[in-house]
């Protein structure tokens, strides 16, 4: 991952040490797949965001948490019985981020 640890999507998920050993490797196929959605959704990679902003800004990170937090909590496709949605408030962080021109 590029930059969400275990350590901050275990305090995400709010799971035990045990907890996060048996699932690590779903946990961080997760981490990365949400950091490289966040970069995408912004236009961006991670080396421009740190020339940028010299750091990965929180609402990314809160972002890309958010995305871990769906995909554990939801762990099904998508269907019309079960359709679930990346909650309103990770656009809202996203927002000033995004690049508009390549």
């Amino acid at each position: 991952m590029k930059y969400l640890t275990i350590e901050k999507i275990q305090a995400q998920l709010r799971l035990t040490d045990d907890q996060v050993e048996m699932e690590r490797t779903l946990l961080e196929l997760y981490g990365e797949a949400a950091e490289d959605m966040v970069l995408n959704t912004c236009n961006r990679t991670i080396t421009d965001i740190f020339e940028q902003y010299g750091t990965v800004p929180k609402a990314l990170v809160q972002a890309g948490l958010m995305l871990v937090a769906q995909s554990y909590q939801h762990r099904e496709p998508a269907s019309p019985q079960n359709l679930y949605t990346v909650p309103y408030a990770f656009d809202l962080l996203l927002k000033p981020y995004i690049k508009l021109t390549t």
